[in-house]
């Protein structure tokens, strides 16, 4: 019997199938592996700038660097407003778990109520910045820091916070800066970007653990820190003026007054008050009147102020002189369609004489001679109907009609202080030309500012001649204080010259000028043979009292503030560079 064997496959076909598979796998992963190092290769080479930028940013962060504002200083370096470093408070709503826990913890610190301050970071849940509290204290800033609150959900910022060591003092004059740091009203308007200076930039560098290991500043953008700005006012002679412009207040409880006070020499201005006024540190606290600067904001008609400037002028002009003889008319006098009337009749008058009795009459005849051209023509020299460039905002240009709109009235009125608007600045630097010789100088506010326009030029302006400047302040100017209607504020041993003046408030409900409300002002100087300080004091319809006039309103104030400052004042201090104009 024959027996088949049973076919047997060969060893070397046994190995083929494993060796193939093996084969197979190892190319499987050489290809994984080349796309693996050829992703590599594409992100060293293609996005390698990206990457390092990437983690160049997760390990920095830019931050602003405050600039800290300037000081202001008074004409001898007493501080008048600084800043004071301050922490302010900021939460990361974003990365609050339990914004209701976080408000408990954070709200009694800050005094603010618990609801208000979980439902402000609702509000906010998905931003990464909110302000909680700006400019918070020492304590606060320690008590936030001892709750141990989670990292990355709050943080604190530097700012600075205004601080005006004399208080209320020159209020008007400052004005303030407000919650962002912003000047308004006064200085800190006026000359802002000297005072604020510039934010800058640095980069902080942190490691794993959120930790600075690394800091520095941005070379394109360094903060720069604001100016130190120094004034011409002089603290000790502000005081003089607020203290005597408050008790007017308190007097004659006005809607509201003002005084300024300046050596006419260089029209520096030495004090600036007006009330109502306010403290800069507490706005919550003003009253809504109390922000105007009424020494440059309000206008009004100066009355008989506005005469020894009109008979400057004249003089100037050779249309009058001290020999001229005016007549009184006995106290009524028709020019066209208008009868003129004198509080006293009066015959011949010399050109002193109008001065001394503030004949409206005498003006009148002096405002014929001159004719309306020549009127308006005066009137621009002497600064009217144009801002002076003091450098504080809100400043009004006063108003002055176009000539082609003046009539018979205007050549009557004019020379009385009427027809026409200004501000107290304006009239006492129109003053100030005839107490220095002759001259309309810018007023100044500033000394030697640290930054300002190169070669700016201060305007300086002969207008009238020396000696009719002389005459007109050593006579009838000094002489209304001795026999005129300023005498009852003379005071002997004084070499005081002024100016009263009364004008009526025109009242746009009966279309006429009110015979009960009055502007009372005074400009008064010493001494007459050399003035070195000169004031004006206006008050805008007085409310208690009787006899509203100049002389018992506003004369009484000025002259006590003379006796009071010259014997502090001192001729101006060196300095290197003068305040240019400011727009």
């Amino acid at each position: 019997m024959t027996v088949e064997a049973n076919p047997q496959t060969t060893p070397s076909r046994n190995l083929k199938t494993p060796l193939r598979r093996l084969y197979l796998l190892g190319g499987l992963l050489g290809c994984v592996w080349l796309i693996i190092a050829g992703r590599l290769v594409t992100l060293y080479f293609a996005e390698r700038d990206a990457m390092q930028d990437r983690l160049t940013n997760q390990q920095t962060t830019t931050q602003t660097v405050r600039a800290r504002p300037g000081d202001i200083l008074d004409r001898n370096g007493r501080l008048l407003a600084t800043s004071v470093d301050m922490h302010s408070l900021y939460a990361v709503p974003r990365e609050i778990e339990s914004i209701p826990d976080f408000a408990a913890a954070v709200g009694p610190v800050l005094e603010l109520d618990i609801d208000e301050l979980q439902a402000k970071l609702e509000r906010y849940r998905d931003k990464g910045f909110v302000w909680l509290a700006r400019r918070i204290e020492r304590g606060q800033v320690d008590a936030i820091r001892q709750l141990e609150l989670p990292s990355g959900t709050y943080g604190f910022e530097r700012e600075f916070r205004r601080h005006y060591p004399q208080g209320a003092l020159a209020a008007h004059v400052l004005g303030l800066r407000d919650i962002d740091g912003v000047g308004r009203g006064g200085i800190e308007q006026g000359w802002n970007k000297t005072i604020r200076g510039k934010d800058g930039k640095r980069v902080l560098v942190r490691d794993a653990h959120n930790r600075v290991v690394h800091l520095y500043e941005a070379a394109d953008e360094p903060v720069e820190h604001g100016k130190t700005v120094r004034l011409t006012l002089d603290v000790r002679l502000q005081q003089i003026v607020e203290e005597e412009l408050a008790a007017v207040q308190e007097q004659w409880q006005p809607i509201g007054s003002c005084a300024i006070l300046c050596d006419p020499q260089t029209c520096e201005i030495l004090a600036m008050a007006s009330q109502p006024s306010f403290h800069p540190e507490q706005p919550a606290t003003f009253r809504d009147d109390a922000w105007m600067n009424r020494a440059i904001a309000w206008t009004y008609e100066p009355g008989s102020t506005m005469k020894p400037l009109i008979v400057a002028w004249a003089m100037q002009q050779k249309k009058v002189s001290p020999q001229s003889v005016f007549f009184g008319h006995g106290g009524a006098y028709r020019m066209g369609p208008r009868l003129l009337h004198d509080t006293h009749p009066h015959g011949d008058m010399s050109l002193a004489d109008v001065l001394i009795q503030s004949s409206n009459i005498g003006m009148a005849q002096i405002g014929e001679q001159l004719t309306n051209p020549g009127l308006a023509a005066g009137l621009d020299h002497f600064g009217f109907g144009y801002r002076t460039g003091v450098g504080l905002a809100g400043e009004l240009p006063g108003f002055v009609r176009p000539l082609p709109e003046w009539n018979i009235y205007s050549t009557g009125s004019i020379p009385m202080g009427q027809e026409m608007m200004a501000t107290p600045l304006q009239m006492l630097v129109a003053h100030a030309t005839l107490a220095n010789g002759g001259h309309y100088r810018q007023p100044l506010l500033v000394l030697d500012p640290t930054e300002g326009p190169a070669g700016t030029q201060l305007i300086d302006t002969p207008v009238v001649d020396r000696g009719i400047c002389r005459w007109v302040v050593t006579d009838p100017m000094r002489r209304v204080l001795t026999e005129g209607t300023g005498r009852r504020v003379n005071v002997q041993g004084l070499s005081l010259f002024g100016k009263t003046g009364t004008s009526q408030v025109y009242d746009p409900e009966i279309q006429a000028y009110s015979n009960t409300k009055t502007v009372c002002s005074f400009v008064c100087g010493i001494p007459a043979h050399d003035p070195q300080l000169l004031v004006i004091v206006a008050v805008d319809q007085p409310t208690v009292g009787h006899s509203h006039f100049g002389s018992n309103v506003a004369a009484p104030a000025a002259v006590e503030i003379l006796k009071r400052s010259h014997p502090l004042h001192a001729r101006p201090i060196a300095r290197s560079l003068v305040a240019p104009i400011r727009e």
